[in-house]
């Protein structure tokens, strides 16, 4: 099949996997041979409403050299058993994880691709990932793969995209392992550092002890109070309690459709210059600017609809009054492997902890053109501070065990399924290096982590990389014809807030 721009795909025959099975009740045999159960959330990343697959894009300073790549692969990459195992249902109809040998030709893949009748190689890449997009990995291999391919983009020299099967890990997992793979550019023994975050103060004596205890019980009320609220909500929602339909809600058959997938850079120095100046979190920033974005993409996309712009301001704008949107967050609450220690994994076959076990946090954004661009970054931290304080993530991840063990995966799948029906889009941030790194001595000038599969029309990504970072937006065209308005709104709405901040004097 050769497409538009001239690409040659390479397909080679699929042929039969001979696997060696030790039962060994999911004890890693580090031989190579290994048989373990695919966990409950595993397995619903399998069912046909809900088959997501997550991807790293990795933007090279250098051109990539795929013989590197194969080469290195064996001492880091396989010797995680789930990228070294097959996915095998047996004659119960249970799934499990069997190990076998890899075939790197089969992973690592490299297109033939007619360079001098390219016009445009960015959208040359973009459209290479939306092709992907179509199609599932072949579950005849272990369910991963890497597509090298060596075209000079405006932001890369090559360009590797990372395809996994969600069903291996979840994100913030995935992303650590192939942290794990790189080093630093600087200091090549050394592995990536990541921030850490700062441990409130513990000092203060007699009267802080006091006074912690005076105000203890009203804390645990609001948490109980909050936390029955945030369950309620999650209830209610998985039954009937929809968000707002707007220009952008995912039509019911979104799941099916590909994901154009686009990214935007921006400044991380000019987050934590407001983050520094508000007392806040860049988590707090990133969804701040992300609120004022959506915000300013609805009141346009409204405007079109009804064929009258009535403005852009606080006070006259084209959005309805009190829109209910919700971003879905799946947080992985089994204790992650850290870099060090799935590198270590690798190194010396250590254990460490994996797995997909995960809860739902189901965080409203606050919808409204506001005047005072820091007014977004204010509600979005009350927002996110509320939701701090309460144990939902705990709460929906019990409930969701409970629905898997009584109605069993399809229709713990489907109530699943109606969640992110019922809500807009996904939203993540995940922390990255705080120096410049390379995979198998390949320099990258950026990562921009994604997914698909879901049913949301729109999934947002954060992804920092030194003093970098990176939006990434996975959308159905159907909804978002101008996926790249939104990314320029988002990154618009930090020069705005910074702007603010400086015109304020608040920079400390």
């Amino acid at each position: 099949m050769e497409s538009e721009e001239g690409i040659r795909w390479r397909k080679p025959a699929l042929k039969a996997i001979e696997t060696k099975v030790k039962k060994s009740k999911g004890i890693i045999d580090h031989e190579g041979e290994l048989e373990e159960p695919v966990s409950p959330a595993g397995r619903m990343f399998h069912e046909p409403n809900f088959n997501v697959h997550v991807i790293a894009i990795m933007g090279s300073k250098y051109k990539i050299q795929p013989d590197v790549a194969k080469a290195n692969a064996p001492k880091t990459l396989l010797k995680h058993p789930r990228f070294s195992s097959l996915l095998v249902v047996d004659d119960e109809g249970k799934m499990k994880w069997v190990r076998t040998e890899v075939d790197l030709d089969k992973h690592v893949i490299v297109p033939d691709i007619d360079i001098p009748n390219i016009e445009s190689p960015d959208k040359f890449v973009e459209d290479y990932i939306y092709n992907l997009t179509k199609t599932s990995l072949d579950k005849s291999k272990p369910l991963w793969e890497i597509h090298i391919l060596n075209l000079k983009t405006s932001d890369a020299e090559g360009v590797g995209i990372f395809r996994i099967h969600h069903s291996l890990g979840d994100g913030t997992s995935l992303m650590s392992l192939l942290l794990a793979c790189t080093r630093q550019v600087a200091n090549p023994d050394a592995l990536p550092t990541l921030p850490k975050h700062k441990k409130k103060d513990e000092k203060g004596g007699f009267i802080r002890s006091f006074s912690q205890c005076f105000f203890g019980v009203w804390w645990l009320l609001g948490l109980f109070w909050n936390t029955m609220v945030d369950v309620f909500m999650f209830m209610a929602t998985s039954l009937f309690l929809k968000d707002t339909a707007t220009p952008i809600t995912a039509p019911p058959d979104s799941v099916r459709n590909p994901r154009r997938i686009v990214h935007k850079t921006v400044s991380l120095d000019d987050m934590k210059l407001v983050k520094n100046a508000m007392n806040m979190t860049i988590n707090d920033v990133a969804v701040g600017i992300t609120q004022a974005g959506l915000s300013k993409y609805l009141n346009r996309r409204y405007g079109e609809k009804n064929n009258n712009d009535k403005g852009a301001t606080e006070s006259k704008n084209n959005l309805p009054k009190n829109i209910r949107l919700r971003s879905v967050l799946l947080i992985n609450i089994r204790p992650s492997a850290g870099i060090q220690e799935l590198a270590d994994m690798m190194e010396k076959n250590a254990e460490a902890k994996w797995g997909n076990w995960v809860g739902y946090i189901l965080l409203p954004f606050d919808i409204g053109l506001r005047d005072d661009p820091l007014e977004y970054i204010r509600r979005a931290k009350n927002t996110i501070d509320r939701k701090k304080h309460s144990l939902e993530v705990l709460a929906t991840s019990a409930i969701a065990n409970l629905l898997l063990r009584v109605l069993g995966i399809k229709r713990a799948s489907a109530q699943s399924h109606r969640i992110f029906s019922n809500t807009t889009f996904v939203f993540s941030n995940l922390t990255g290096p705080l120096e410049e790194i390379g995979i198998y001595g390949h320099e990258l000038e950026y990562l921009a982590p994604t997914s698909y599969g879901q049913p949301h029309a729109l999934m947002i990504n954060f992804q920092s990389y030194v003093n970098r970072m990176t939006i990434v937006l996975s959308v159905d065209e159907r909804v978002y014809p101008d996926p790249y308005k939104l990314c320029d709104d988002i990154a618009e709405s930090l020069k705005q807030v910074k702007d603010a901040i400086i015109e304020k004097g608040l920079v400390k």
